[in-house]
């Protein structure tokens, strides 16, 4: 009977391990780009998708369907990054689990899509002193829901067993 229960326990035990979410991020190779190429998630994991995100309004005084009432690129784009960690950070995770970022950009004549300054305002989220680097892609769109809306960004998110 002793047997029976040691061996109980030691499958119990591999299949915990084996229960246990797994997070593995693969660079890009030869490049210091601050996204990850792939990131694989194996394993039992919580999953969380973090609907798309606009900018908080910057200036009340201006007009709510101008840019100039949530500011330009960077600024907008450290809006939505700051508004989805404060999400993630509600459901126990931070800007360290985000696994898949799509990203939004308003790109037209009157607005051409400002990449660089989308970049400042990224990197002050992902690379540097927050390494855990998310897949990611940047769409140009000819307009978001509201007119003074410079960016857009998605994010999934999975709490790294480890």
């Amino acid at each position: 009977m002793k047997f029976a229960n040691v061996a109980l326990g030691a499958v119990l035990a591999v299949a915990a391990t084996a229960a246990q979410a797994d997070v593995v991020r693969h660079p890009i190779p030869n490049s210091t780009f601050p996204i990850a190429q792939a990131v694989t998630v194996t394993g039992n994991a919580t999953t969380v998708y973090v609907s798309g995100q606009v900018p908080p309004v910057a200036n009340k005084d201006a007009d709510p369907s101008s840019p100039q009432a949530y500011g330009d690129t960077k600024a907008q784009t450290v809006g939505v990054l700051t508004r989805i960690k404060g999400i993630l950070e509600g459901q126990g995770l931070g800007m360290g689990d985000v696994v898949k970022m799509q990203v939004f950009l308003v790109h037209n004549a009157s607005a051409p899509m400002d990449f660089k300054a989308f970049m400042e305002g990224y990197t002050q989220f992902f690379g540097g002193s927050q390494p855990n680097l998310p897949a990611r892609s940047v769409v140009g769109v000819a307009a978001l829901a509201n007119p003074g809306f410079l960016v857009e960004i998605e994010v999934v998110a999975v709490k790294d067993a480890k």
